[in-house]
């Protein structure tokens, strides 16, 4: 597999636990007690989702912007 970047939208949820999303692949998040953890967690992740493609469709991440209101 060549190399493929992906960004990981990480938060903390209310028990402490860190719980990862990559927005570019439908339903690919995953959680760990640390971040190293979730990270290598993620990565597992991102693998098997990247099996279960049937073709390359990821979508572009463009970033991610703060609105206060």
């Amino acid at each position: 597999m060549r190399n493929k970047e992906f960004y990981v939208v990480i938060e903390r949820d209310e028990d402490g636990i860190y719980v990862g999303e990559v927005p570019q692949l439908k339903a690919c998040y995953s959680q760990g007690e640390t971040v190293d953890e979730l990270m290598q967690n993620i990565r597992e992740v991102i693998e098997m989702c990247l099996e279960e493609l049937e073709e390359e469709s990821t979508t572009e991440f463009i970033g991610i912007q703060k609105l206060v209101m």
